[in-house]
């Protein structure tokens, strides 16, 4: 059955929202290699390889392709593993797969960024002759050019150059085919999932305006230009790309506020974006990034049992006053005074009849607030 799958790494934890990774024709899933580890930080991140590349068969396409049947193997894909709806990034080739996935199975894809791609790929003609060179002579000429039309000069990623020369001709002549049939562009009004285009300012490929072109056409879309990026801008600008698909993805510090006000209450929010200084301001969206929007967002758990954990966690440090803002909010998390009271009382054990003397005295205060 395996053979049947296109090859692909999971990264990850399973619980955490899938995000599928589509390559680049030539290349294999390396081409997100200094990407896939961070984002994988809150992700169940899969990439994976197209036929005949990296460790994919070439037999799962043949001649007159399309990237609908590049797509219906990501399905299988995800299917295999468990996945009913995910996040999508591709590049180029794998950013069309995306493109095809959102207009022809919406109800799969939960947002999308397409990086150095097209809703066509300059019409037929250049594609079918590279398909026939290819079949006529393989990868080896059309690689020594992979520099130029991947990167900007003096740039390169040897282990990607080697992937190109690698690849099954065939099997590429055959994703050659499905780039010489896409043309999406009537299509794209019909997108529904939020969607980021992602374009390197120096590609010579798919340039900006092909993104731009999307970008118009797609319900609220974005588009970020990415200084001195060409092609393959996840390989040589990754850092841009990520910061990028990060604030598409995760909703980043948006929901984590939106979770804080939920948890804490409006006032206070109000009060400590209101105390908020130059010097504070990244501490601020720390918090709300990560603590808000990444841990308190994680399904694993429910809002009251994190106010319990929290709970025992701050009597254990002796953070009374942030004790007192956590009692406020475990109550609105579902919490009774009992059970408050209970908690604490665990902590007499574990951590101390001090701590939790001082922490019944918070608490008293904070419920006292309550009846008053």
């Amino acid at each position: 059955m395996t053979d049947k799958l296109l090859n692909h790494r999971a990264e990850g934890p399973t619980s955490a929202p899938p995000l599928l990774l589509g390559p680049s024709l030539g290349t294999s899933y390396a081409l997100w290699d200094q990407v896939a580890p961070e984002l994988s930080i809150t992700h169940r991140v899969v990439r994976w390889d197209l036929p005949g590349h990296g460790g994919s068969a070439a037999d799962l396409i043949g001649a007159g392709a399309t990237v609908g049947d590049l797509a219906r193997l990501v399905l299988a894909l995800a299917d295999s593993l468990g996945i009913e709806r995910f996040a999508y990034a591709g590049v180029s080739l794998g950013g069309a797969v995306g493109l095809h996935l959102a207009v022809h199975h919406p109800e799969r894809v939960a947002s999308l960024a397409v990086i150095c791609s097209s809703a066509h790929f300059n019409g037929a003609k250049p594609w079918e002759e590279r398909a026939a060179l290819v079949r006529r002579e393989g990868l080896s000429g059309l690689a020594e050019g992979a520099n130029a039309r991947w990167f900007t000069p003096g740039f390169t990623v040897p282990e990607l150059v080697q992937d190109h020369r690698d690849a099954d001709p065939a099997a590429y002549a055959a994703c050659c085919d499905a780039l010489a049939a896409f043309d999406l562009r009537e299509r794209l009004p019909e997108i529904s999932s939020p969607t980021l285009l992602i374009a390197g300012r120096e590609d010579p490929a798919t340039p900006p305006a092909h993104l731009r072109e999307i970008a118009d056409a797609v319900p609220g879309a974005a588009l970020v230009e990415i200084p001195g990026a060409s092609h393959l801008a996840p390989a040589q600008c990754p850092e841009a790309v990520l910061t990028a698909l990060r604030a598409h993805f995760d909703g980043g510090a948006k929901r984590g506020m939106e979770v804080r006000r939920e948890v804490l209450g409006d006032a206070h929010v109000d009060r400590a974006q209101a105390r908020q200084t130059p010097f504070t301001a990244r501490f601020q969206d720390f918090i709300s990034r990560y603590a808000w929007g990444e841990i308190w967002t994680d399904p694993t758990l429910t809002r009251r049992e994190r106010s319990m954990i929290t709970l025992t966690a701050l009597v254990a440090h002796g953070h009374y006053d942030e004790l007192a803002m956590h009692v406020r909010a475990a109550r609105r998390n579902g919490l009774t005074p009992e059970e408050i009271g209970a908690v604490l009382l665990q902590t007499a054990v574990y951590c101390g009849v001090p701590a939790a003397n001082s922490a019944f005295a918070a608490a008293q205060r904070v419920l006292a607030e309550e009846e008053g």
